[in-house]
């Protein structure tokens, strides 16, 4: 272990057994105190390796299920491994279930007092510190009453309150945040951040791509309870939201259904910047692709083809056809046409999408045949949509200095 390692994780795993019946749960309990394990178990994580260092920051994303969850309490010893082992150093705060380590018929005072002396700290440090927590909570009068009366969004309040009074070496902290109001929410947001900037250690799990993206400079992707990316932020977060993306489109049908069709107008192949491999190409953000498309026409008659980009979801981005340009496919033989377009410097934001081909008739109104291929934006941005659009902010004007006038 090297200075800097906060966390280390090597073959984590956790295993629950499968109860459904009460007798599942005598069967379970017997097959642990024989020492066989569990007789019928899922795994909820497996094989998880993960390496935190200090002052990193490191965004936990997946699906509900994925295994998010029980991977923080398994950092932080609320569960132990199944398999594997880890290993944290330093202070820990954590913020995980709503509520959690907060005894509910004690006032909001007395269980700041409870929670810091469970973090070690000394009946003095306690007393100096209580002022900043019941303001940085900001719940009014309820700080002393008893914290089952309070509402979710005050329990995190109080929470956060708690966290942020200890600067904590390690800050690991679930989804509950988004429990609270927006105007708490900024105000976490801001801490986090100059805790960042003072040498602090995050872990962050959050269904928002902003906010992993805004705090955190490493991702781990966490699919079915194993490890699917980790690395960059924003490699890692593009790749999963385009995969969110593609779980909702359809597959297309195969190639040779649509030429056993004997259509019209077929597709021979589609071509990006000369690789005709089924094969997602990688562009970084503002790089240009060119397009070349073969069609084979039946009774040898000229096609109108059409090129479009779409998201990976199917949503359109931008299409144009050879005919609305005037532009006249290029024929090569008999039966084969062929027509290129190029794409300079790609406005498209990090992300997935598709290039997709169609051969139309010479009247350009039916469509006979569809391919596209795979196309993946790489690069940093936060901004929103699927093209980024020139701009520039407008300074506001300084205003003169004030004329004083002198009077005699």
């Amino acid at each position: 272990m090297t200075p800097d390692v906060l966390v280390e994780a090597h073959g984590l795993g956790k295993t629950y057994p499968l109860v459904f019946r009460s007798r599942d749960r005598a069967r379970a309990l017997w097959h642990l105190l024989s020492g066989r394990g569990h007789a019928q178990s899922t795994n909820v994580l497996r094989d998880v390796d993960l390496v935190v260092r200090r002052g990193e920051s490191l965004g936990l994303i997946g699906e509900n299920g994925a295994g998010k969850s029980t991977l923080l309490k398994l950092l932080t010893g609320v569960l132990t491994p199944s398999s594997g082992k880890v290993a944290v150093y330093g202070r820990v705060g954590a913020l995980l279930e709503l509520g959690a380590g907060f005894h509910p018929d004690y006032s909001g005072r007395d269980n700041i007092a409870l929670s810091a002396a469970l973090y070690g700290l000394a009946a003095h440090e306690i007393s100096a510190k209580l002022p900043d927590i019941i303001a940085f909570a900001d719940i009014g009068t309820y700080i002393d009453e008893p914290v089952k009366h309070y509402s979710s969004g005050m329990v995190v309040r109080l929470g956060f309150a708690i966290v942020a009074a200890l600067r904590p070496d390690l800050l690991i902290t679930d989804e509950v945040l988004a429990v609270g109001d927006e105007s708490f929410q900024k105000k976490c947001v801001r801490w986090i951040e100059e805790y960042l900037r003072n040498g602090g250690t995050l872990i962050l799990v959050s269904h928002s791509m902003y906010h992993v993206q805004k705090l955190c400079r490493h991702a781990c992707w966490l699919r079915q309870g194993a490890i699917a990316a980790s690395g960059d932020v924003f490699d890692v977060t593009q790749a999963y939201l385009a995969y969110q993306e593609t779980k909702s489109v359809a597959a297309p049908p195969a190639r040779g259904n649509i030429v056993a069709q004997g259509l019209e107008f077929h597709l021979l192949d589609l071509a990006l910047n000369g690789d005709t491999q089924d094969v997602p190409l990688v562009l970084e953000r503002g790089a240009g692709v060119r397009v070349r498309v073969r069609v084979y026409s039946r009774d040898g008659r000229e096609p109108v083809i059409t090129v479009g980009i779409v998201r990976a979801d199917g949503t359109p981005v931008y299409g144009v056809s050879s005919e609305m340009d005037g532009v006249r496919a290029r024929r090569e033989s008999e039966n084969v046409y062929a027509a290129e377009i190029e794409f300079p410097d790609l406005p498209l934001l990090p992300g997935s999408y598709s290039i997709r081909a169609h051969p139309l008739d010479p009247e350009g109104v039916r469509l006979f045949d569809t391919l596209e291929r795979a196309v993946v934006v790489r690069g940093e941005s936060r901004e929103f949509g699927l093209i980024r659009l020139q701009h520039r902010w407008i300074e506001p004007a300084t205003s003169p200095e004030p004329t004083r006038s002198m009077q005699a």
